[in-house]
């Protein structure tokens, strides 16, 4: 069996192929697989990390814009867009591919368009509550599109071909209960903990605010415990609050520069401060912890504030822009919900209602079901 997965973009658009692929692999052994993903992406380093082969073909996106630079930068698009059909030709007829399955990024529509247009199985995953330009498009000639949410079905001109999958979530995030965390954290009271970090590279806009959010709470005598992730901003950021005359670490505040065990640390968290990209919403749901969402404003077609409004409309988070982050808005916010634990238990009934369990599992049933 030959399967391939076309993906990139983000890392919300690679992780679940890479989790597919393991469950593939798993059950069918001697399954080859195979990735394809756009010239210089970031997929070209997350997924050969993973232990996977990739391939890559040109092709760029289209700015909604008519200054002549955009202008000029989408007729560069429409060159890539011939170029790249030809590429996805050539991948397809050397590997043959009894599968094959987008899970988004702009890479994924040449490949999986040429071929559905040859007949074999094809299928589309979004994680994202509303659908891209690329998953919208493809949604029509695919056998079968997969979504992380009921509210997501709507999107689509062909509900009958849409399944609600939910969104692959790696196992480590699924190892420790609450109480096991904190125990291997080496936490000996009962502070409640927040997690806060605002993408792997860090915010500068957001971590600027956190830096008067760590001061207030040490000021205050850190009534809860807390982990920043800082990314790139670590330095300045740990410089600014030594200038600041704050010693952190004893009293339960802790900035990071990466948060190299993410499943452990979300585990044992009573709440997360993030933002609200694809991968980040499939986990908190998956393993139902209370979050306060800060969409990014600077991603295409604001989709991450499409994303926190699904959670955000059901109970199960707290959407905040990033705008409406002025003075202490987002520390009041934080800090009352780490003192209403009846509120955060009603947004985790509302995050397991949502869920999908196995949803791998159930992703891998639906591909297998459309390659008979």
């Amino acid at each position: 069996m030959n399967v391939l997965f076309t993906c990139g973009g983000t890392a919300g658009h690679v992780n679940p192929a890479v989790a597919l692929a393991h469950i593939f692999q798993e059950k069918n052994p001697g399954c080859r697989v195979l990735f394809v993903g756009a010239d210089g992406g970031m997929e070209n380093k997350l997924v050969p990390k993973e232990g996977y082969q990739i391939r890559s073909v040109t092709i760029t996106n289209f700015h909604r814009s008519f200054a002549p630079a955009d202008i000029a930068h989408n007729l560069g698009t429409l060159v890539n867009m011939q170029r790249s059909k030809k590429q996805a030709r050539a991948i397809l007829d050397e590997f043959k591919p009894d599968l094959v399955v987008g899970t988004g990024g702009y890479a994924s529509y040449p490949v999986v368009n040429e071929a559905a247009h040859r007949g074999i199985p094809t299928a589309v995953h979004e994680s994202n509550a509303v659908p891209g330009l690329t998953t919208k498009a493809l949604s029509k000639v695919v056998d079968r599109v997969m979504v992380g949410f009921e509210e997501s079905r709507s999107h689509y001109d062909d509900p009958s071909k849409v399944v609600v999958t939910g969104t692959p979530v790696r196992g480590d995030f699924f190892r420790y209960t609450r109480q096991e965390a904190r125990a291997k954290l080496g936490f000996d009271d009962d502070r409640p903990l927040l997690l806060s970090y605002w993408g792997s590279l860090g915010a500068e806009v957001m971590n600027q605010k956190m830096v008067d959010f760590i001061a207030k709470e040490c000021y205050e005598g850190s009534p809860y415990r807390h982990i920043h992730g800082a990314g790139r901003d670590y330095a300045w950021m740990k410089e600014e609050l030594l200038r600041r005359g704050l010693k952190l670490g004893d009293n339960g505040v802790e900035v990071r520069e990466y948060i190299y065990d993410m499943p452990l640390v979300m585990a044992a968290a009573d709440l997360v401060l993030c933002r609200a990209g694809a991968s980040t919403i499939s986990e908190l749901t998956a393993i139902a912890k209370p979050s306060v969402l800060v969409p990014s404003p600077n991603v295409t077609a604001n989709h991450q504030e499409k994303n926190a409004r699904v959670l955000a409309d059901q109970g199960a988070a707290v959407l905040l822009r990033e705008a409406d982050c002025v003075e202490d808005s987002l520390y009041e916010t934080a800090s009352l919900l780490l003192r209403e634990r009846d509120r955060r238990e009603s947004m985790v009934r509302a995050l397991t209602s949502m869920a999908v369990p196995d949803a791998g599992e159930k992703i891998y049933e639906t591909l297998r079901e459309i390659m008979k």
